[in-house]
Protein backbone atom coordinates (compact mmCIF):
# COMPACT_ATOMS: atom_id res chain seq x y z
CA UNK A 1 0.00 0.00 0.00
CA UNK A 2 1.21 3.50 -0.79
CA UNK A 3 2.26 5.67 2.14
CA UNK A 4 1.66 9.10 0.62
CA UNK A 5 0.67 10.86 -2.57
CA UNK A 6 2.32 14.18 -3.35
CA UNK A 7 1.00 16.87 -5.68
CA UNK A 8 3.18 19.65 -7.01
CA UNK A 9 1.22 22.88 -6.52
CA UNK A 10 3.65 25.16 -8.35
CA UNK A 11 5.66 28.02 -6.89
CA UNK A 12 7.91 25.58 -5.00
CA UNK A 13 5.00 24.10 -3.01
CA UNK A 14 3.68 20.58 -2.59
CA UNK A 15 0.75 18.92 -0.87
CA UNK A 16 1.40 15.49 0.62
CA UNK A 17 -1.58 13.32 1.49
CA UNK A 18 -1.24 10.42 3.89
CA UNK A 19 -3.06 7.61 2.11
CA UNK A 20 -4.42 5.75 5.14
CA UNK A 21 -5.80 8.79 7.01
CA UNK A 22 -6.27 11.39 4.30
CA UNK A 23 -4.45 14.03 6.37
CA UNK A 24 -2.36 16.51 4.41
CA UNK A 25 0.83 18.49 4.83
CA UNK A 26 1.85 21.46 2.71
CA UNK A 27 5.50 22.13 2.04
CA UNK A 28 7.13 25.30 0.80
CA UNK A 29 10.71 26.07 -0.07
CA UNK A 30 12.39 28.15 2.64
CA UNK A 31 12.97 31.86 2.18
CA UNK A 32 16.73 31.33 1.97
CA UNK A 33 16.20 28.97 -0.98
CA UNK A 34 13.83 30.92 -3.24
CA UNK A 35 10.63 29.99 -1.38
CA UNK A 36 8.05 31.87 0.63
CA UNK A 37 8.59 29.95 3.87
CA UNK A 38 4.83 29.71 4.39
CA UNK A 39 4.85 26.03 5.39
CA UNK A 40 7.27 23.35 6.52
CA UNK A 41 10.14 22.90 4.11
CA UNK A 42 11.19 19.35 3.26
CA UNK A 43 14.22 19.72 5.54
CA UNK A 44 11.98 21.10 8.32
CA UNK A 45 9.96 17.90 7.99
CA UNK A 46 13.11 15.81 8.33
CA UNK A 47 14.11 17.56 11.56
CA UNK A 48 10.54 17.44 12.86
CA UNK A 49 10.21 13.76 11.95
CA UNK A 50 13.25 13.02 14.08
CA UNK A 51 11.71 14.66 17.16
CA UNK A 52 8.24 13.20 16.65
CA UNK A 53 9.74 9.74 16.20
CA UNK A 54 11.65 10.10 19.46
CA UNK A 55 8.51 11.18 21.33
CA UNK A 56 6.38 8.42 19.82
CA UNK A 57 8.83 5.62 20.56
CA UNK A 58 9.45 6.92 24.08
CA UNK A 59 5.72 6.79 24.76
CA UNK A 60 5.43 3.29 23.26
CA UNK A 61 8.23 2.00 25.50
CA UNK A 62 6.90 3.78 28.61
CA UNK A 63 3.40 2.40 28.06
CA UNK A 64 4.84 -1.07 27.49
CA UNK A 65 6.71 -0.85 30.79
CA UNK A 66 3.64 0.37 32.65
CA UNK A 67 4.46 4.00 33.27
CA UNK A 68 3.12 7.22 31.83
CA UNK A 69 4.96 10.24 30.48
CA UNK A 70 2.50 13.05 31.25
CA UNK A 71 4.65 15.75 29.66
CA UNK A 72 6.70 14.93 26.60
CA UNK A 73 7.28 17.98 24.42
CA UNK A 74 10.06 19.02 22.08
CA UNK A 75 11.61 22.10 20.56
CA UNK A 76 13.53 21.55 17.30
CA UNK A 77 16.30 23.67 15.79
CA UNK A 78 17.57 22.76 12.33
CA UNK A 79 21.01 23.86 11.13
CA UNK A 80 21.75 23.88 7.41
CA UNK A 81 25.08 23.56 5.61
CA UNK A 82 26.00 24.25 2.00
CA UNK A 83 28.07 22.54 -0.67
CA UNK A 84 26.01 20.42 -0.76
CA UNK A 85 22.97 22.06 0.77
CA UNK A 86 21.85 19.70 3.53
CA UNK A 87 20.72 19.44 7.12
CA UNK A 88 23.98 19.38 9.03
CA UNK A 89 22.73 19.31 12.63
CA UNK A 90 19.42 18.97 14.43
CA UNK A 91 19.02 20.14 18.01
CA UNK A 92 16.15 18.50 19.85
CA UNK A 93 15.23 19.82 23.27
CA UNK A 94 12.94 17.29 24.97
CA UNK A 95 10.99 18.24 28.08
CA UNK A 96 9.87 15.22 30.06
CA UNK A 97 7.81 14.90 33.21
CA UNK A 98 10.48 13.35 35.38
CA UNK A 99 8.27 12.64 38.38
CA UNK A 100 8.41 8.94 38.97
CA UNK A 101 11.30 8.41 36.57
CA UNK A 102 14.21 6.89 38.43
CA UNK A 103 17.68 6.97 36.83
CA UNK A 104 17.10 3.60 35.15
CA UNK A 105 13.87 4.77 33.47
CA UNK A 106 15.50 8.03 32.40
CA UNK A 107 18.34 6.07 30.82
CA UNK A 108 15.79 3.83 29.09
CA UNK A 109 13.91 6.87 27.70
CA UNK A 110 17.12 8.47 26.43
CA UNK A 111 18.31 5.25 24.78
CA UNK A 112 14.86 4.84 23.22
CA UNK A 113 14.97 8.36 21.78
CA UNK A 114 18.44 7.87 20.29
CA UNK A 115 17.40 4.51 18.83
CA UNK A 116 14.09 5.56 17.25
CA UNK A 117 13.57 4.47 13.62
CA UNK A 118 14.18 7.92 12.13
CA UNK A 119 17.34 8.46 14.22
CA UNK A 120 18.86 5.26 12.93
CA UNK A 121 17.65 5.83 9.34
CA UNK A 122 19.24 9.20 8.60
CA UNK A 123 22.79 9.56 7.34
CA UNK A 124 25.39 9.08 10.10
CA UNK A 125 26.93 12.48 9.26
CA UNK A 126 23.78 14.21 10.53
CA UNK A 127 24.59 15.49 14.01
CA UNK A 128 21.71 14.68 16.36
CA UNK A 129 22.12 16.88 19.41
CA UNK A 130 19.47 15.77 21.91
CA UNK A 131 18.93 17.54 25.25
CA UNK A 132 16.65 16.11 27.94
CA UNK A 133 15.10 18.32 30.60
CA UNK A 134 13.20 16.56 33.35
CA UNK A 135 10.73 18.53 35.40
Amino acid sequence: MDTAHIKHLGALRTEATHVRSGSTILTDAPVDNKGRGEAFSPTDLLATALATCMITTMEIVANGRGFELKVLDARVVKHMASNPRRVERVEIHLQVDGSGLDPERRQLMEATAHGCPVAVSVHPDLVQEVHFTYR
